[in-house]
């Protein structure tokens, strides 16, 4: 089992002068999770290498067990800091595809061919596709093989207006992700702020928020155990 991971390379907060990046619990809880799992992990990102971490990931507030663990791994701590570029990885290699949040990809990955391929790519094949919080944006410009937009008709969730508005950058990102994926055909649910909600939908899974990113994981892994015992 052969799990590709996306980071985002995007590291400035709009116009604010505040960076910002990938979130590290969203990172870190599937990347553990897919590895405990037996899963071989290869983390990727549009530049290749280190990826931007959002600042605010780093808070005290913000740490988990995941990201505790996280810093005590040389593994991890080496893999992240390496990471692919996208552009020279080939979808047929890996048997799903997941992305990490945080706001960057709202910047980056929404519009990155290469990611937009990916997407298609695996979804078309019948592969899981994993995305939690902001990464969901990931998936507004891809397409579903009848060439309507990837997320019509399905039951997806993310990063909810809500939640934008009580961090403060709902005036400071690009677009709404709630509303971008509404505007979408796609069908949209959330629950109350913070806690955690994952919706899977064949083979997409989503996830809120950080507090998403450990069961949106879990989810993947059950659909990649159920293609194992179809096999």
């Amino acid at each position: 089992m052969k799990i590709l991971m996306v980071l985002t390379s995007h590291d400035q907060l709009g116009n604010t002068g505040k960076k910002t990046g990938f979130w590290l619990e969203e990172f870190a809880a599937p990347y553990f999770a897919f590895r405990d799992a037996g899963a071989e992990v290869v983390l990727a990102s549009p530049k290749g290498g280190h990826p931007p971490l959002d600042p605010k990931s780093d808070d005290p507030e913000a740490q988990t067990e995941a990201t505790h663990r996280f810093r005590d791994d040389d593994q991890a701590r080496r893999a992240l800091a390496n990471t692919h570029m996208l552009a020279g990885l080939v979808p047929g290699d890996y048997d799903a595809l997941f992305y990490p949040g945080g706001h960057g990809p709202m910047w980056d990955l929404v519009d990155d061919l290469h990611s937009i391929v990916m997407v298609e790519t695996f979804y078309a094949a019948g592969k899981p596709v994993g995305a939690v919080c902001h990464a969901p944006a990931v998936l507004l410009n891809a397409k579903a093989p009848d060439g309507a937009p990837l997320v019509q008709g399905n039951a997806v969730t993310g990063f909810s207006n809500s939640e934008e508005t009580a961090v403060g950058l709902a005036e400071v990102v690009p677009f709404l992700l709630e509303d971008e994926l509404k505007d979408k055909g796609a069908h949209y649910s959330k629950v109350a702020d913070w806690q955690p909600h994952v919706v899977t939908d064949g083979n997409l899974i989503t996830g809120q928020n950080p507090a998403s990113s450990e069961p949106t994981a879990a989810a993947m892994l059950e659909l990649l155990s159920g293609r194992r015992g179809e096999m």
